[in-house]
């Protein structure tokens, strides 16, 4: 009952707005990582996967507006097709924003699950915009899509223990 009561209160904890500029601006940092071969395929969309934690964790905080001018600054950091990345977080944000209180409802594993399905239909749209332009489908771009939803439960507990207010050492 205690650990259901602890898990219930997660998304009470505060969140500056400094904090998560900070956490997207670190996203995108690793995002710029020279990853090369199959160390790209497998890459994890960093970005995504922090836009979605706060998309379900603070939906009156991060929205489309947001996904939209993150992927807009991804596109042009990634030197990608301009708009790109931005349609793909949109749709992100959208079913993150949806989806928040399903996906808060379920123990971390079970958000995976969810997290992989929202992941999945943000790179079905990156890679239909890809195949409208270039004529082709990169399907090694998928792989990406397993190791962000592996990454989710590290992240989410990450993002939470940093959110968590510091103890004072010289109180009892």
């Amino acid at each position: 009952m205690r650990q259901d009561l602890a898990r219930d209160r997660e998304f009470l904890l505060p969140a500056t707005t400094t904090f998560i500029v900070l956490s997207f601006f670190i996203a995108v940092l690793l995002e710029w990582m020279p990853w090369r071969g199959w160390m790209l395929a497998l890459r994890p969309d960093f970005v995504g996967l922090v836009l979605l934690y706060w998309c379900t964790h603070k939906p009156h905080r991060v929205g489309i507006g947001i996904a939209w001018m993150l992927g807009i600054f991804v596109d042009v950091a990634d030197a990608s097709l301009f708009g790109q990345h931005a349609l793909a977080y949109s749709v992100l944000a959208f079913g993150g924003l949806v989806l928040n209180r399903r996906v808060q409802m379920f123990n971390l594993r079970e958000q995976s699950v969810h997290v992989f399905a929202l992941l999945l239909t943000s790179y079905s749209v990156y890679a239909i915009v890809h195949w409208q332009v270039r004529g082709f489908v990169a399907w090694e771009y998928f792989l990406g899509v397993v190791t962000s939803a592996l990454l989710w439960i590290p992240l989410t507990h990450l993002l939470q223990a940093l959110r968590r207010p510091r103890r004072d050492p010289n109180e009892l």
